[in-house]
């Protein structure tokens, strides 16, 4: 039997999105991404939706085997928390929990609008900030986020993108 690996501190999680930051992020970058995402999601035969944002425009979505509806209702509310705080929709439940409390007890905000659960992170563009969200939801929250940290590792050391 295998040990689970550890839940990211808080510091972890904010190491992740200093460390992803794009140079640009163009419409070829959203499919390239997304593309990617879905390649890795179908290789594990994970049941998931994907969709990428920016400034408001969906530029890449992708429902696989497995995934339903209520996927979609999981994106949105997770690319919310993203556009409203800056930070990745795990990193802003991860913040909560260690003030000892969870996010829908002290966010005051409504949990059919936004849910920080992992799967949605910010698309930080050098110099100009967070632009939008790329957003994974269908597995456990902890794995839609590696998920997503773990593609955006991927994509970002390419050298045609670093």
């Amino acid at each position: 039997m295998t040990t689970p690996e550890p839940t990211p501190t808080v510091e972890e999680l904010e190491a992740q999105e200093r460390r992803l930051v794009f140079q640009r992020f163009t419409y070829d970058d959203a499919w390239a991404l997304g593309s990617l995402l879905v390649e890795m999601a179908r290789e594990r035969q994970a049941p998931v939706a994907i969709d990428i944002h920016r400034s408001g425009q969906q530029l890449f979505h992708a429902a696989l085997p497995g995934s339903a509806p209520d996927n979609d209702a999981w994106i949105a509310r997770k690319r919310r928390v993203v556009e409203r705080y800056g930070s990745a929709s795990y990193l802003v439940g991860a913040r909560h929990r260690a003030k000892g409390t969870t996010f829908e007890a002290s966010s005051r905000l409504d949990p059919d609008t936004y849910a920080a659960h992992g799967g949605s992170f910010p698309i930080t563009v050098e110099g100009a900030g967070v632009i939008g969200a790329v957003t994974v939801s269908g597995l456990p929250q902890l794995e839609d986020h590696k998920l997503v940290v773990e593609a955006l590792t991927h994509y970002l050391t390419q050298p045609q993108n670093a």
